[in-house]
C-alpha cells in the first residue's frame, strides 16, 4: 500500500484556529482518504448530516473537502468533492479546467463523517475510476484541498501548496503527493 500523510495550509492569512491534515492511500485500484479538521469548529460553517448523501454540483460554495488525482504528466484528471453533510461529486476533466463532466463510474460514493466538539473527520474508501486504476506507465499524483466557509460566510482555501498568485486547486504544480502506480 502506498500511503502519505498530508497537512493543508490556507491561501493567505487565516483568522480561523484550524488544522486540516490526514492520510491518502492507494492500493490495487482503491483509494482511501481520511481528512481531520481540528480546532475551533464553531468558527466555521459545517452543514449538518443530510441522511442519505447524494451527488450534487457546486459543493465548493461551502465547506468542502477535495482530492484531485491524475497520472503524472497526463492531461486528464479527476476531482472528488466531499461535503460533511454527506453529499459528493466526482468530475473528470480533460485538461486544466477544461471538459468538466461527472465521472460516470460512480452512482454513489458513500463515506463516513464523525464530529466531536473540536474535531471533524471524514473517511472515504472507493475504487478508482477505470482510467486511473488501469496500469499505466506514469505514477499517480494528487492534490488535497479544502474550501472552508467561516461563520461570517466568507470562504478560505486550503491546499498542500498554493503555486499561483490566486487560490487555484486545478494548478498542476499543486499536485504535490506522488504515489506509486494504482
Amino acid at each position: 500500500m502506498n500511503c502519505q500523510s498530508f497537512s493543508l495550509v490556507p491561501f493567505g492569512p487565516s483568522s480561523t484556529n484550524l488544522t486540516i491534515c490526514g492520510d491518502l492511500a492507494l492500493h490495487a485500484g482503491v483509494m482511501e482518504v481520511v481528512f481531520k479538521l481540528e480546532g475551533d469548529l464553531s468558527a466555521i460553517r459545517i452543514a449538518p448530516p443530510a441522511g442519505a448523501g447524494e451527488r450534487r454540483d457546486l459543493l465548493w460554495q461551502t465547506t468542502c473537502l477535495e482530492v484531485f488525482l491524475a497520472h503524472r504528466g497526463a492531461g486528464p484528471y479527476w476531482e472528488f468533492n466531499l461535503s460533511p453533510a454527506g453529499h459528493w461529486n466526482v468530475y473528470r476533466l480533460e485538461s486544466y479546467r477544461q471538459g468538466l463532466a461527472p465521472e460516470p463510474a460512480y452512482a454513489q460514493l458513500p463515506f463516513s463523517v464523525q464530529r466531536h466538539r473540536q474535531q471533524l473527520s471524514l473517511s472515504l474508501r472507493c475504487t478508482l475510476p477505470p482510467a486511473l486504476a488501469l496500469p499505466a506507465t506514469a505514477d499517480l499524483e494528487a492534490a488535497i484541498t479544502a474550501v472552508i466557509q467561516q461563520s461570517d460566510g466568507s470562504l478560505s482555501y486550503w491546499a498542500l501548496h498554493h503555486p499561483a498568485a490566486e487560490a487555484d486547486f486545478h494548478h498542476r504544480d499543486g499536485f504535490r503527493l506522488h504515489l506509486g502506480r494504482a
